[in-house]
């Protein structure tokens, strides 16, 4: 069996990695530490739960402490910046970084936007070696002079996907132009279509890429099931199955805001603690929302999809899908929340007959038939046939991928050209 003593990690590392129960690192982790500790640029391509963060946190701060340990320590400088896309993921990237390397010396912190920034920028003033960041908030402390990336050696893109489907290509941008020429770049992407490939070939040199698991897969240890509902009885669906004690904790997703907060009352209406995250809650109140899920004071979390990308949730049991998302691949990130690092979960997923265009998209990406329960109380009564024309409804539509790119939801007419795409390129 391999372990983390097997991968050449320094002693303050290996200390804190006992602490935290670390003994057997995961296959990405057992791939990307070798390389990155060679410091050569790689591509990872990962299910989200796979142990990423580990993957990338641990070589770059062996790196800097070996740099660090004989050097005479002036003002910090930033060093190593990670730019992730949401505000949660970037608060578990921090707690890891920390986490791993507080017998090192280094220091960290995190920006984001949703919240005063006096608190971020008086963090920043004190001196940090390591940056994680979402693109907005960053962009903002650099326009004010209280971020200077002058001095990055590591850069880490983490989430690609999700980075470009939530419109953050023109931010990504300009963060890039102002990275040092000569960096150590590290790629990561839970898919890689065509356009992320592109995308990482600009961006990394003689990058090794490490693959863990078949792109767009779902992982083995989660349990699915479909259940075959009307839109109107999907309410008493989700209560009918939350029933059951056996259900631990559930995070349930929809596709909108609105619907996550109606969803909330329809459950607190049956006695059902729940609460909801997603971009109209403040980050104060997605933070308790969180915290009081992982608690165990809310039995049920309602997400939007941007709001719950990378949280990452210890002993989540049951992932919902409340309404099937439009996006194939969102799918394996949804339902990726639980049977994470190795451990089972079960993900249900509803489907009314307008999401009958989703579901075949989903299967078809999955290279597999979802198992249908049919033995619930609020059948469908359409018959769902793959083969059949699939019914065009204003909800069944799927976005353009420049929709999908646009966080405002605004329409480019015009698909992006050859020369725009080669910003990426480094200068």
């Amino acid at each position: 069996m391999i372990t983390f003593e097997n991968l050449n990690l320094v002693e303050p590392i290996l200390k804190a990695l006992k602490a935290e129960g670390y003994i057997k690192p995961t296959p990405i982790q057992q791939q990307a530490i070798p390389i990155l500790l060679q410091g050569k640029d790689l591509l990872g391509c990962a299910q989200t739960g796979t142990g990423k963060t580990a993957a990338f946190a641990i070589p770059i701060l062996q790196l800097l402490w070996q740099q660090n340990k004989n050097a005479d320590r002036g003002r910090r400088k930033i060093k190593a910046l990670i730019l992730t896309p949401t505000r949660e993921l970037a608060i578990q990237i921090e707690e890891s970084f920390a986490a791993y390397g507080k017998h090192t010396g280094l220091q960290q912190t995190v920006v984001f936007g949703g919240v005063s920034q006096n608190g971020q920028v008086d963090r920043l003033q004190r001196g940090i070696d390591i940056l994680i960041a979402t693109p907005g908030r960053l962009l903002d402390l650099m326009q004010q002079g209280y971020v200077h990336l002058g001095d990055i050696q590591f850069f880490v893109l983490d989430e690609a996907d999700r980075m470009l489907d939530m419109g953050f290509v023109n931010d990504v941008k300009k963060v890039l132009a102002k990275l040092p020429r000569q960096r150590h770049s590290l790629f990561f992407s839970a898919t890689m279509p065509p356009v992320i490939q592109k995308l990482a070939d600009t961006i990394l040199v003689n990058p090794v890429k490490v693959e863990v698991t078949p792109p767009s897969s779902t992982a083995d240890t989660i349990q699915q099931k479909l259940y075959f509902v009307s839109k109107s009885d999907k309410k008493k669906l989700l209560i009918h199955l939350l029933a059951d004690k056996g259900i631990g904790n559930a995070l349930v997703f929809t596709r909108t805001k609105h619907g996550a907060d109606r969803v909330v009352k329809d459950l607190a209406g049956h006695g059902i603690q729940a609460a909801a995250i997603h971009g109209n809650k403040s980050q104060n109140a997605r933070q308790a929302a969180l915290s009081d899920f992982k608690a165990g004071k809310k039995r049920v979390l309602l997400a939007t999809d941007i709001a719950a990308r990378g949280i990452d949730i210890d002993e989540l049991t049951h992932v919902i899908n409340y309404e099937l998302p439009n996006v194939p691949e969102t799918y394996v990130h949804r339902i990726g929340r639980t049977g994470r690092a190795g451990s089972s979960g079960i993900a249900f997923s509803f489907c009314e007959e307008e999401e009958f265009e989703f579901l075949k998209d989903i299967q078809k990406l999955i290279g597999k038939k979802i198992p249908v329960d049919n033995e619930h109380p609020f059948p469908l009564q359409q018959t769902y046939n793959e083969n059949a024309p699939m019914p065009k409804t204003a909800a069944s539509k799927k976005p353009s991928q420049q929709q999908t790119q646009n966080r405002r939801g605004h329409v480019t007419p015009k698909p992006a050209t050859e020369s725009k795409r080669r910003w990426f390129g480094r200068k």
